[in-house]
This record gives structure tokens, C-alpha cells and sequence, in this order.
């Protein structure tokens, strides 16, 4: 965002959704209007400064009445590894049984973060 740029974000800490303004100035700081709570405005800093998602997809599961398991990250990863976290995942067959919560893949995309398993596969 350059000098005095006004952005709008839709907060998405809670089922309100303030429409939140972001205002920043010359001297790299950021104003931050419209939130209604401490949460909104954490979240447009981190969103406007180092935006990171939550990834679920699925992995294919090999020999199982199921062709598929659902994952999830273990926490939020950096946006700009989310696509390579998923490549990565394509990749992953996983043989049952799986429990839920089972780490799947270690340090997805050098993130250090793991993918787990979030339902159980027998």
C-alpha cells in the first residue's frame, strides 16, 4: 500500500464482520477505523503487513472405502506459500488408518508447520 492509500477489509475474527478502513501514512504506521473490537484491528495489521491462511483440502488415502482424507493446516501459514502448500499436498497418499488430528505431512512448504489429518480413516 503506498503513502495515505485507504483500503477496505472485511473483517472475518467473528460473525460481525466490520467493514474496517485502513489508512496508511508516510511513516509506514497504519490507522485503522471502523472495527469493533482489539481482534479487527489485529487483524488488518496482520492482513495489510503479513497475511496468512488457514489451508483445508483433502489427501488421496490408498486401499480405504474412502478415496479421500480432509486436512487442514495446524495453524495459519504465510498467503504467498498456500499454493505450494497445496501442490505439495497433491502429491500425498496416505495409507489408513489415519486418526483424527494424525500429522500427514511435517513443515508443509518449509512453513514449520504441519498438515493433520481431521477426520479418522480406518
Amino acid at each position: 500500500m503506498a503513502s495515505m492509500d485507504k483500503k477496505e477489509l472485511i473483517c472475518i475474527c467473528c460473525p460481525i464482520g466490520c467493514v474496517i478502513t485502513v489508512t496508511s501514512h508516510e511513516d509506514g504506521t497504519l490507522d485503522v477505523k471502523g472495527n469493533s473490537c482489539k481482534r479487527g484491528e489485529e487483524y488488518a495489521n496482520k492482513e495489510l503487513t503479513a497475511p496468512t491462511r488457514i489451508v483445508t483440502t483433502t489427501v488421496r488415502v490408498r486401499g480405504a472405502s474412502r478415496p479421500v482424507v480432509p486436512v487442514k493446516t495446524k495453524c495459519d501459514i504465510p498467503k504467498d506459500k498456500v499454493m505450494e502448500c497445496i501442490k505439495a499436498l497433491k502429491e500425498i497418499e496416505v495409507t489408513p488408518p489415519i486418526r483424527l488430528g494424525e500429522t500427514i505431512v511435517a513443515n508443509v512448504a518449509d512453513t514449520g508447520v504441519d498438515i493433520v489429518a481431521t477426520k479418522a480413516v480406518e
